[in-house]
């Protein structure tokens, strides 16, 4: 067993600590989505069927629209509003009513079965004028405090790219007190009329790219509900759903594609899934269905994981030399131009300094690993990537806590092994540090 915990954590040095995965969850969970018509159409099985493909994936789906909750809060979805939903005066009163939500103010299939508790997972969207951005992308973002879009809606003279960027930055104010949520954010859709669509595409890339860059939680996801439908498959009927071509945001080829250079026409960043007006198509709303739920799925298992990134963590270059005559050091130095790096062992970063565990832990890496060749290279192996492990294990309290679990285990099944071969053998204690 404690072979087995060496060579887990050695292995997943120069990993992620987990691999991201698209499975949908084991058990049911709790889904709310805060919409209007264009969400009611996306969710409706005759269109956009995205409550049909939520109920497949074990979702048990709840949502608000027009007229719903305190003060109707649910008529104000625009960007301007969700300070009033998260940050404002009323917003706990607002969402412990959201969390509690279990009804449907819209029509789509779900699951026959309330899994019970609150709404886990929190979608909010708001609608296609919310596209119509003004100012310009560079403009300096306000302090929340002197913002004037909070609470105001997307007719407002102060719905500028600037103004919106300071909503949301101050959202996550919000969402980093509350762990205990997954909040999907869901841009709003393009419009036809390209006056503003340049703002929109980069307010849209800055929502997906920048927004989150130095928030280090993973309580957050942003779904590019406009890029998506910025491309189509010949007409508004026909989608481009797995073309290599076009602008996606989807799971492709086991990674997450932001692609948003597809459209070569005229105006790249208008809506290409008229129906009529601005609400997208049946076609629009199906590519947009099948390319967020394996995101989706994606944002919960990392959320779950608590620590799970796309990052690949390198290898150190940190080496220990093998040997059975001297105990091996905690810590190594490996000094290069004008550089010194010292690493310290992951199991005195999990137990603390002066934990006596430690002893039992060395005792059985002098006494018996340190005695083979296998062992020697699990050794190396480990302190080789202890860097990397530690970041590993920084990034990610659920793996820490199993890690520091496992050894505080399996500490005591070497004392009581090593107390047994030195009362046999009379060789004395073992060596330490």
């Amino acid at each position: 067993m404690y072979l087995f915990v060496l060579l887990l954590i050695s292995f997943t040095a120069g990993r992620q600590a987990f691999a991201d995965s698209v499975t949908p969850p084991l058990q049911p969970v709790r889904l709310i989505f805060i919409h209007h018509s264009t969400g009611e159409n996306w969710l409706a099985d005759d269109n956009g069927g995205l409550g049909v493909a939520l109920r497949d994936n074990n979702y048990f789906v709840s949502d608000t629209n027009y007229g719903w909750g305190p003060d109707t809060i649910g008529d104000s979805t625009d960007i301007g509003n969700w300070y009033s939903w998260f940050r404002g005066s009323n917003s706990a009163t607002y969402l412990s009513a959201l969390y509690a939500e279990t009804a449907q103010h819209a029509s789509y299939s779900r699951l026959a079965t309330n899994p019970g508790g609150e709404n886990e997972i929190i979608m909010f969207k708001s609608c296609f004028p919310n596209s119509a951005l003004q100012g310009s992308p560079g403009d300096p973002v306000p302090a929340i405090d002197s913002n004037p879009l909070k609470g105001q809606g997307a007719g407002s003279a102060y719905h500028t790219v600037a103004n919106a960027k300071g909503i949301y930055i101050d959202l996550l104010e919000y969402f980093t007190a509350r762990q205990d949520k997954l909040f999907i954010a869901i841009a709003a859709p393009p419009l036809s009329d390209a006056t503003y669509a340049d703002n929109a595409r980069a307010f849209n890339n800055w929502l997906v790219n920048d927004w989150l860059s130095a928030y280090p939680y993973h309580n957050v996801f942003v779904f590019d509900f406009y890029n998506v439908l910025t491309t189509n498959g010949g007409s508004a009927l026909v989608n481009d759903l797995n073309s290599a071509t076009g602008n996606h945001h989807r799971w492709w080829n086991n990674a997450v594609q932001h692609k948003t250079d597809g459209d070569n026409d005229l105006s790249p960043n208008v809506l290409e899934y008229p129906s009529g007006d601005d609400h997208p198509s049946t076609a629009g709303n199906l590519k947009a269905t099948a390319e967020f739920l394996p995101l989706l799925n994606l944002a919960y298992n990392r959320w779950k994981d608590t620590g799970s990134t796309t990052t690949t963590v390198a290898p150190t270059t940190t080496t220990v030399a093998p040997t059975t005559t001297s105990a091996i050091s905690s810590t190594t130095t490996s000094t290069g131009p004008a550089t010194t790096t010292t690493t310290v062992c992951p199991a005195q970063k999990l137990l603390g300094v002066g934990n006596p565990m430690l002893e039992s832990l060395r005792g059985f890496r002098d006494t018996r690993l340190a005695q083979s060749t296998l062992g020697r290279k699990v050794i190396q192996s480990y302190y080789n990537n202890a860097d990397s492990i530690n970041a590993v294990l920084k990034s990610s309290p659920a793996l820490r806590t199993m890690a520091r679990r496992a050894l505080e285990v399996i500490a005591p099944m070497l004392e009581k092994k090593e107390n047994v071969r030195r009362a046999e053998n009379k060789s004395g204690p073992h060596l330490k540090y």
